[in-house]
C-alpha cells in the first residue's frame, strides 16, 4: 500500500490518498480529519498514533510505501 499526501489550494484543504500495489486509489480523506477507523480494514489495527505520524511528517506530492 503506498500514501500520498496532496496539497490543497485556497478553499479545498490538503488530502491523503492511500493507494493499493497497483496505485489504484482506495481511500481518500482529509489530513487534519484522517479516517483512523479504517484503517481495521487494511490490518493496520492499534496503530493509529504511528499513522498521525506519518501523515503529519509525509512531504506533500511524495508517493511513499505505506508500513506501519
Amino acid at each position: 500500500m503506498y500514501i500520498i499526501k496532496v496539497k490543497g489550494r485556497a478553499k479545498i484543504p490538503d488530502y491523503i490518498q492511500l493507494r493499493d500495489d497497483d496505485y489504484v486509489l482506495i481511500e481518500y480523506f482529509r489530513a487534519d480529519r484522517p479516517h483512523l477507523h479504517k484503517l481495521e480494514k487494511y490490518g493496520f489495527e492499534n496503530k493509529e498514533e504511528a499513522f498521525v505520524k506519518i501523515i503529519e511528517e509525509l512531504p506533500f506530492g511524495e508517493i511513499r510505501r505505506l508500513e506501519l
